[in-house]
């Protein structure tokens, strides 16, 4: 069985696909990585984030949110010059911004994966798709996510940004059902 069509253009979008797209996350630290990296690669390829990751890793404190949360502006400047990253301003101070939100919705729910997984009921939403075309940008349930993230002081996290993030993290199996990982990922008999 083919894979998704989207992981065919690159080793590294194989080994993504294959190994973490669309496995349900838990771990604090991966829900934060992810809400960093789905942000930073608004209006780019996801290919320039996976390149970039390491460093993403590097100059984000290994995606701790606490520690990220602690960045002052001279850290801000210092990531502003780091080519291992994507330079842009607003996505840097959203993301040290977003550390903090996530603080406090931790504080709030005991947990980010506690806020989070609210929004499909506790569990991954199996999707069915049959062909790319059929997988939309934006789902309802991405639309609630975007809307209370925004409302608790999160930025880029727009509804198409918060169904990728939702995609990413196995909130939601939409790996096609011809995909051997949707079966894998909890896809039921067609």
């Amino acid at each position: 069985m083919p894979r998704c069509p989207w992981a065919e253009g690159s080793d590294a979008y194989r080994a993504y696909h294959d190994n973490e797209w669309g496995v349900p996350v838990r771990d604090e630290r991966v829900f934060f990585e992810f809400l960093l990296l789905e942000g930073a690669q608004a209006g780019l390829a996801w290919s320039t984030i996976l390149a970039k990751r390491d460093g993403y890793r590097s100059a984000f404190a290994a995606f701790d949110p606490e520690r990220v949360a602690q960045f002052t502006a001279r850290d801000e400047a210092r990531l502003v010059a780091d080519a291992g990253i994507v330079r842009n301003r607003a996505k840097i101070a959203a993301a040290i911004g977003n550390a903090r939100a996530f603080l406090v919705v931790q504080r709030e729910f005991g947990s980010f994966a506690a806020y989070v997984w609210r929004f499909v009921d506790g569990r991954p939403r199996q999707s069915a798709w049959r062909t790319l075309a059929e997988v939309p940008a934006v789902t309802p349930q991405a639309e609630t996510l975007s809307r209370d993230l925004r409302k608790r002081g999160f930025r880029f996290v727009g509804p198409t940004i918060a169904y990728a993030f939702m995609q990413a993290t196995g909130l939601v199996n939409d790996h096609l059902t011809t995909c051997p990982r949707w079966r894998c990922l909890g896809g039921g008999r067609l």
